[in-house]
């Protein structure tokens, strides 16, 4: 992409006469080591500059990407200046600009707290007691390098302004690729509920198995479902099963929907899936309601078409057989801190027993 990029912008007027071919080559060379250093060192780093390092790697690497979008489609329209030929080199000016405007958009899109998506799910076989019951869900926190105290503070405090009866974290907690700092881990430990705080593990909690990372949030006392199940009332069961994705690259065959359904007892039952695979599989399993996260809506347009490719179930609420699905896209971000069109969330869900 970075090739790209050059290549059309030294075709634009205002590079074409101001800025020679090796400026530009220069500049791209720079930009690229920015990116790498920012992937490599960054990511795995520690500290401030790793810290920055990784900021500006990430979102450049999404300024790019943007840029290419908005060239190709010029190059589309022109065959790559096989027609309009006179105006492409303008066009292609235009498309550098929009990108660049697109970028700005994302940035301050992705910097944005998360916002309060509500819904209302009928769930069958819940009691008239646990009619009313409110489901507050985070996902893709990713917090780590990019993402830290304060933003995680403020989500607590978001959170806990929802009043909720059970607070469930979909995954993803944390970054994944370092020891999660104490201070974190003590902010996740004040999230609380009546009905308890429940967690199942995301794909990234999966990075480097035997780094604590996700066994830190059960051994502080936040319960994970590892394809397992509990019974909250004698009419609500919560399940949920260890990331379908990492099953998968792992190789192994396990029917983890099936371990982590087996000997329920009767009444609603809401699955929690940090993937929103086997929907269908779910469904004929009697499960009322399924909570995943995972495809973060494909955070920067034009990015989700070819997510949804993976994930059909990209963002938001669908039916699927009868059994009410929501896909969070995602509490914080991964990689860049940028979001094309849609800003964060945070999942409200009220349980009722009837239609309403």
């Amino acid at each position: 992409m970075h090739a790209y990029v050059l290549w059309r912008a030294a075709t634009v007027p205002l590079f074409k006469g101001a800025v020679s071919r090796k400026v530009l080559i220069g500049a791209g060379m720079v930009l690229w080591v920015v990116f790498f250093l920012g992937r490599v060192i960054g990511h795995g780093g520690a500290g401030t500059p790793a810290a920055i390092l990784e900021y500006l790697g990430m979102n450049w690497m999404a300024v790019v990407f943007l840029l290419s979008v908005t060239l190709l489609i010029v190059d589309i329209v022109t065959v790559f200046g096989l027609i309009l030929h006179r105006i492409a080199p303008f066009l292609r000016g235009c498309a550098l600009l929009s990108g660049l405007v697109l970028s700005m958009i994302a940035l301050v899109q992705g910097h944005r707290s998360p916002v309060i998506q509500n819904y209302d799910v009928h769930l069958p076989g819940l009691s008239q007691e646990m009619n009313g019951t409110v489901i507050v869900a985070l996902s893709d926190l990713h917090v780590g390098s990019l993402i830290g105290r304060q933003w995680l503070e403020a989500r607590v405090a978001q959170v806990e302004a929802q009043k909720p009866d059970l607070i469930v974290l979909l995954g993803d907690i944390f970054e994944g690729h370092d020891r999660p700092r104490d201070e974190l881990i003590a902010l996740l430990r004040r999230l609380s509920a009546p009905l308890g705080v429940w967690a199942v593990l995301g794909n990234h909690e999966f990075h480097g198995r035997n780094n604590p990372g996700s066994s830190r949030i059960y051994y502080d006392g936040i319960p994970v479902l590892n394809n397992s199940w509990a019974e909250l009332s004698p009419s609500l069961v919560l399940a949920g099963v260890d990331d379908l994705t990492a099953n998968h690259r792992s190789g192994r065959d396990d029917d983890l929907v099936a371990k982590a359904l087996e000997g329920r007892p009767p009444g609603a039952t809401v699955l929690l899936s940090h993937t929103p695979w086997h929907a269908e599989r779910i469904a004929g399993d009697g499960v009322g309601l399924m909570l995943s996260a995972h495809t973060h809506g494909g955070q920067i347009w034009p990015f989700g078409y070819l997510t949804q490719r993976i994930y059909p179930l990209l963002g938001g609420e669908y039916v699927v057989d009868g059994m009410t699905v929501i896909v969070c896209r995602g509490t914080g971000t991964w990689g860049p801190r940028m979001r094309l069109w849609r800003p964060g969330e945070i999942l409200r869900v009220t349980l009722r027993n009837k239609e309403v």
